[in-house]
Formats: structure tokens, sequence, C-alpha cells
């Protein structure tokens, strides 16, 4: 019975035997898998050492955010590899689908949903709170990837207009709810794809100074960005008290940290579990955990552009960028936070912070990644062959 069951499962693997699996598991990048699912164990781990302490102050059992954690890991990867599985006519439908929903939800949490640290961000549904802002990133990032390969191809198609339509459409009711740092990466997403699909110095510096305006008419007319700036500002009232525990929890660890549970400033850290989960890491297991935690983040983010850059597909190496550049603007800006590099903005780190939502959709926009950058079965060919050029350009083979 047990070598029944080998030797099918020898077989789906087979190269030989082509099964969806066997052509899943040759074609796609099986480095980058591994990376995001270790970026995923680093946060079941960090939430061990994090969480307590912001569960007890919370008035739950200790417990409570680490289960929870471990509990959306499940799906978490159940979406990762499922979604790897999509082709690209597939990723479209199910991005259509995902924003049709999100985006009916994102209109909706303004007026209906529940009010927490001042935003109604969150909608309950089944039981469970909801951001769908979480999910209106990927999605619209595909679907305005894919109108921008199509007014490229074919210029009577304004994919273009479409997408800012798109982007406006969904910065209103962020700004209503309000969230600002969500408002920024869908119309950084926007620009980003105007970038990648070429546009000339004039605009990117048109741009600009309209990024410039934005940010002081959030200033003047949103109260909470204000403080937020004001905080991160120097002066003499100092740092707010938030980055005031996250840097002492930076500071505390020194190079090996002082151990799962032994860091004095994560019992006082806001969001230790969540916006602040690096500086809760860098207490408990040091700088150079640290530093190796950001660089296996740097290796996603360059090995996913890298794969993006070899696709011949206009819509998939469009699409694959994009979804790279929206994950790494939002570990960046998770780190610049942390390392008081630019004003407190309440927003994750990828795989690593906790949040359900936030998992699910980073779990969704990195699993379409993976499909679209899939190796087609004359890439995995010429990739596998020992070729090289001679003096005149011309193709070789050794």
């Amino acid at each position: 019975m047990l070598l029944t069951i080998l030797h099918y499962f020898v077989l789906m693997f087979s190269r030989k035997h082509k099964t969806p699996i066997a052509e899943w598991w040759w074609t796609i990048d099986k480095t980058l898998l591994a990376s995001l699912i270790g970026l995923l164990l680093i946060g079941v781990t960090l939430s061990f050492a994090a969480s307590p302490p912001v569960a007890e102050r919370l008035g739950y059992s200790p417990w409570h955010f680490i289960i929870r954690h471990i509990i959306f890991i499940v799906p978490t990867l159940i979406i990762l590899i499922g979604s790897s599985f999509l082709n690209e006519r597939m990723a479209r439908f199910a991005a259509l689908f995902i924003f049709i929903g999100s985006f009916i939800l994102l209109w909706a949490s303004p007026f209906i949903g529940f009010e927490a640290n001042g935003s109604k961000r969150w909608i309950i549904i089944f039981g469970q709170s909801v951001q769908p802002s979480e999910f209106i990133k990927p999605s619209y990032a595909i679907l305005a990837a894919w109108l921008f390969s199509q007014s490229m191809k074919y210029k009577e198609i304004p994919g273009k207009i479409i997408s800012l339509i798109l982007m406006v459409l969904i910065i209103i009711p962020l700004l209503l709810q309000p969230d600002l740092g969500q408002s920024f990466l869908v119309a950084m997403t926007f620009f980003a794809l105007l970038f990648l699909s070429g546009i000339s110095w004039l605009w990117i510096f048109i741009l600009s100074v309209i990024g410039i305006a934005s940010l002081f008419a959030a200033y003047i007319f949103f109260p909470h960005v204000a403080r937020r700036i004001d905080d991160f500002l120097p002066n003499n009232n100092g740092v707010s008290y938030q980055v005031e525990k996250s840097l002492q929890s930076l500071l505390e660890g020194g190079w090996f940290g002082r151990g799962p549970g032994e860091a004095i400033a994560n019992n006082y850290l806001p969001d230790a579990h969540s916006d602040y989960v690096f500086s809760a890491g860098a207490a408990e297991f040091g700088i150079i955990f640290s530093l190796m935690l950001a660089l296996l983040i740097s290796f996603i983010i360059l090995r996913s552009l890298a794969n993006a850059m070899q696709k011949s597909d206009l819509f998939a190496r469009l699409t694959a960028s994009i979804l790279a550049i929206q994950f790494a603007m939002q570990a960046i800006i998770n780190l610049a936070v942390n390392l008081n590099l630019m004003p407190s903005k309440g927003m994750t780190l990828p795989f690593v912070s906790y949040g359900g939502t936030s998992m699910l959709a980073i779990a969704f926009l990195m699993g379409i990644l993976l499909s679209l950058t899939r190796k087609k079965p004359h890439e995995t060919i010429m990739s596998s062959l020992p070729i090289n050029f001679n003096g005149n350009n011309e193709l070789i083979y050794e």
C-alpha cells in the first residue's frame, strides 16, 4: 500500500508524465517559492516573540494572536500555491472577480465599517474583520497592467485613461476612511505602470510635482497625517510614543538579541505584532537577525523583478513587474517606519506582520507573480542549453 502511494506520488512530479502538478513543479521558481515560505515561517516565529505582550494589554490570552496567526498560515499557503497554478487568462478573471467584490466593500466601509484607531477600514463578514483595501491593491495592479498592455498593443484602446479613472474611484473611499497609506500605494501602482510603459521626463516631472502637492494637501486637510508628520520632524516635543518605543526595541537587542520573550521595550511597544514587528524582532533576536530578514526580503524583490524582465509577453512582464514593485513598496514603507526614516503609515510587513486579510492578499499577489513568471516550455529548454554568442552576435551552442 505504501509503495503504491509512493509510486503515484513520484508519477505526479515526474517530468515524463505531463500532469498539472508535474508541469507546475518543473516550471515554477522553486527558490522564490521557498523564500516566500521561509518569510511566512519567520512571521510565525516573530508572532511568538512579539504578540503576547500586545494580547495581554488588550485583555486577551497571551496565545490569542499567535493562534490566529498560525490559523491563517493554512489558507495563505493554499492561496499562494493555488494561484500559482493559474494561467494568464485565469489570473485576469480571478483579479476581476476579487476587484469587483473588494471595490464594493471598499465603498461600503466608510459607511457601515467599524471604527478602529480613527479609521473605518474594516467590515465584519461572517464574524471576521476584513480590510477590502488589502485585496483591491493586487487586483487593481493586475487589471491596470492588462489595460496598459492592451493600450500599448492597440493605440485605440484607452487603457491608461481607464486605469486612471479606476485609481481615482479607489482612492476616494480610501480618503473617506481615511487611509492615506493604501491611497499612496494605489497611486504609486498607477505611476509605476506609467513609468514601465515609457513616458517622457516632462511627465515624470509633472507627476512628481503633483505628488509633492498631494503630500502638502494631506498635511493640511487630514489632522492625523499632520500629527504623524509633526511627530516625525525634529522639534522640541521629541518623537511620538510609538517611535520612541520602536527605537528602544531596535537598540535594546544589540547584535544577537535578548532572547524570545526577554525584551523589555516590547512590553510597551504598540502594534509590536503588526506594524512594528521588525523592531520587536530586533529586540528579541538582534540586529544580525534583522539584517538577514531585510536581505531575504530584498532577495525576493530582486528575484521577482529579474524573473519579470525575462518574460517576452507584455502582459506577463508588466504584471509581474508591478506586483513585485507593490510588494517592495509595502515592505520598504514598513521598514522605513520602523527605522524612523519616514512618518508612521500603518503598513504591515508582507508575510511577517500579523493580519489575516493582509496575509491572504499578499499570498494572492505573490501567487499570481509566481504563475506569470513560470517558465514556458521553450524557455525551460533554452535556459538548460549551453549557449553563447560569438563576436558577430550570432547565437552558438557550446
